[in-house]
């Protein structure tokens, strides 16, 4: 796996494509991102947008993952401020996507350990994500060290019927890493601005 993680990139109008692009397309491949397919690019770009707003005007993040080997955007996760100075030690982990094409590669895990890693660095005491129950997306957080911290059943309606729940996942940064070590295992290179 050869990545390189870009934290703080520079927000250009291409930036912007390209992650309303992998939006839009890890939605229709069914991930659970905030839309349910089919989902168009228009549908997808104002949210986006209000997204990436956030990383511009501050406080909120930006990590992308890039992929060596095509150079193309492969992931990217936000790290979320809750504007709230009682919780500025911990960050929320928001649109945690991994472009299809990338998929089984293990390049979610070492995205979700590369922002682990820069949590740390940053002294925050936690990092806290929801996700849409029903997935089995609880044990693929799981597997990277978070533990359910609380669920609200059937809080997320996907179609008529099919209400799921929305599930709030922790991962504590107070205790070291499963490793021992004050940083996860990500693999791939860092560059703090591009």
């Amino acid at each position: 796996m050869d990545l390189t993680f870009v934290l703080d990139p520079d927000v250009t109008p291409e930036l912007r494509a390209a992650v309303t692009t992998l939006w839009t397309d890890v939605s229709n491949a069914g991930g659970a991102v905030g839309f349910v397919p089919p989902v168009t690019a228009e549908r997808v770009r104002p949210v986006a947008d209000q997204q990436i707003d956030g990383v511009v005007d501050g406080p909120d993040r930006l990590l992308l993952a890039l992929d060596d080997a095509s150079g193309r955007l492969a992931g990217v996760l936000f790290f979320e401020s809750q504007r709230f100075d009682l919780m500025e030690h911990w960050r929320l982990l928001k649109r945690v996507m991994v472009h299809p094409d990338f998929q089984g590669r293990g390049y979610g895990a070492a995205l979700l350990a590369e922002a682990e890693r820069v949590a740390r660095e940053w002294g925050l005491a936690g990092l806290k994500l929801t996700l849409r129950g029903g997935l089995g997306l609880e044990s693929f957080y799981g597997r990277s060290g978070y533990v359910e911290a609380g669920r609200v059943p059937g809080a997320i309606r996907v179609a008529d019927g099919d209400d799921r729940d929305d599930v709030t996942m922790w991962l504590d940064l107070r205790r070291p890493a499963p490793d021992g070590t004050a940083t996860g295992p990500a693999q791939g290179r860092h560059a703090e601005h591009a």
